[in-house]
């Protein structure tokens, strides 16, 4: 569940944390008092794109953060699949701080990307904002909600169904590549053959470009090489010079053999002192070997360098490297058997696109016939849902039309919600009769029926309430209370039918405070007591007005709310 949520430097806000409960948290407040900004500032903690034009004036950055508790299996295995850092007790802090031109995320102090942050949000928390239900509209979102229903049993077929759709459709091109006339068949033929002879003649080596690289680099520096090496050679005794490094320790060791017999130190000294002979012998035999290995004639050089230029030929037209040359080579082999007998290939080619063809209409089908099953239970939970949120004579039924001439990676099914809102009338696509209040409720239904399968604690509606009134904004706030019981909600309204099952009821307000020496205009967040609840659903009742008998109407109307809750929970 969600814990809390701290909000810094964010539009009006200049800094507020809000704590949140078990049950259902109720947020309220007059238009434009910031309500918007509280699911803005989830949204943005969790991924959302931030613009710097957030951050309140006069601020170098905004800055939001989200405390969660995980305390479901499922969840914790979900976050360690995506690398996210979970403390032992189960507490997940996420941070967002937007600068200008950039923003940095963290999950428990650790730095993760706005892409892992999105993908968070489908495991800790549910959103609905106003927008989502004028997705309803579309069958899109009709067909998401059905599979997401029908749970992994269908999710486990999609996948299957992708993988085979993906080999067929990977079938159906070679066969479209492989279908040349004659002409055009010899000229690729050609190429191909011309391609893999140059490759195949030069037949170049994994490692030989860097040999022939070094080779051609000693060669071309040879005279230098020489020169130093041999200047090397002569100050070591290697050379014909008199005077050299072995002839001096040659005397040294000598003199120091006289007397090592005398003293210890001298005889360690004399040890070490023949080592470094011993060395010196060695290095003289290495450079002299080194400085015959220099010499080369004219045809070697020619051969070298030729052989170079042969590589790095291949390697600028085929690849960049000897192993891409290579893999460039087997794969001309490849096409030139394709085309040098490409009936047989085509014949293999379309013998394969009918098999997996087949399949992929198998799997189709077992999908289709799983999504009818699930759309007949969903169907009825859905018109239960609908006939608890006022909607009395509602029938509802969800369509599952196969079509083979529409095959995809997650099927062949076109999913339509259908719809009747009233006795007598024929039943008829949602998106041809729903209001925007019906939306409102008809996607609260789905929530509901949905958030029993899922593992989602926290559900945020943002004005479920949209569009409706009377009877049926209290049918609406008993599902909500249902809702909660099992799951934490936080809403925001503006009916005080909904505020008056609050579990926990926050104000919004703005209000205005000196910062600098200048009044500036703030959003406000603060958990209501039981004597300003009553205040608050006077004010969302009454208005301005605020009366006795208001008062007494509101109490009135938490008592209402508060039997409802005994009975359902």
């Amino acid at each position: 569940m969600l814990y809390s949520l701290h909000v810094k430097n964010l539009a009006l806000i200049n800094e507020q944390e809000v704590e949140f409960k078990n049950g259902l948290n109720i947020m309220s407040g007059e238009t434009g008092a910031g309500k918007s900004v509280i699911i803005g500032s989830v949204n943005l903690a969790l991924g959302a794109k931030a613009d710097s034009g957030m951050i309140r004036t006069g601020a170098e950055y905004a800055l939001i953060e989200l405390s969660f508790g995980i305390t479901d299996e499922t969840q914790q295995k979900s976050l360690k699949e995506l690398d996210i850092p979970v403390d032992e007790d189960g507490t997940l802090i996420l941070q967002r701080k937007i600068m200008e031109g950039r923003s940095v995320c963290k999950a428990n102090g650790e730095t993760v990307s706005a892409r892992q942050l999105r993908e968070l949000s489908n495991i800790l928390i549910n959103i609905h904002g106003q927008n989502d239900n004028q997705e309803l509209l579309h069958k899109k979102k009709h067909l998401e909600i059905l599979d997401d229903f029908s749970g992994e049993e269908l999710s486990k077929l999609k996948d299957e169904c992708a993988d085979a759709y993906k080999e067929w459709k990977d079938i159906l091109k070679s066969l479209e590549e492989t279908n040349l006339d004659e002409r055009e068949r010899e000229r690729q033929k050609d190429l191909a053959s011309f391609e893999f002879n140059e490759i195949n003649e030069a037949d170049p080596q994994i490692g030989e470009d860097e040999n022939l690289e070094n080779k051609y680099k000693r060669m071309v520096n040879s005279r230098k090489i020489a020169e130093a090496a041999g200047i090397a050679a002569e100050a070591t005794g290697a050379g014909e010079s008199n005077e050299s490094a072995a002839d001096a320790i040659g005397r040294a060791v000598r003199e120091l053999s006289l007397v090592s017999s005398y003293d210890e130190k001298a005889d360690e000294l004399l040890s070490q002192l023949s080592d470094i002979d011993n060395l010196l012998s060695d290095f003289r035999h290495a450079i002299s070997s080194y400085i015959s290995e220099l010499e080369f004639d004219a045809e070697d050089f020619a051969q070298t360098e030729d052989r170079l230029n042969v590589i790095n030929h291949l390697k600028d037209k085929y690849g960049g490297s000897i192993e891409a040359v290579l893999k460039y080579r087997d794969e001309k082999e490849e096409e030139l058997s394709k085309l040098e007998d490409l009936g047989a290939y085509r014949e293999k080619l379309i013998s394969d696109e009918k098999k997996y063809h087949e399949k992929v209409l198998l799997l189709c089908t077992k999908i289709s016939d799983l999504r009818k099953k699930n759309a007949d239970i969903l169907s009825e939970l859905l018109r239960k849902a609908l006939v608890d949120l006022n909607f009395i004579d509602v029938r509802f039924e969800i369509e599952v039309r196969p079509d083979e001439e529409k095959i995809s990676a997650i099927g062949f099914d076109d999913v339509e919600f259908m719809i009747s809102t009233n006795p007598g009338e024929k039943i008829r696509p949602l998106d041809q009769v729903a209001s925007g209040g019906e939306l409102s409720r008809i996607m609260l239904a789905i929530k509901t029926v949905v958030a029993d399968k899922d593992e989602i604690d926290t559900l945020i509606f943002d004005e479920i309430d949209a569009g409706i009134s009377g009877q049926t904004a209290w049918k609406v706030s008993e599902k909500l209370g249902l809702l909660a019981k099992e799951h934490q909600i936080i809403c925001i309204t503006h009916l005080p039918q909904i505020a008056a099952m609050a579990d926990n009821h926050y104000e919004i307000a703005k209000g205005t405070h000196k910062e600098d020496g200048q009044e500036r205009t703030v959003t406000r967040i603060r958990m209501l007591g039981e004597d300003e609840r009553v205040s608050e659903l006077a004010r969302m009742l009454g208005g301005a007005q605020i009366t006795d008998s208001t008062l007494e109407n509101a109490r009135e109307m938490m008592r209402q709310a508060d039997d409802v809750k005994n009975n359902i929970r």
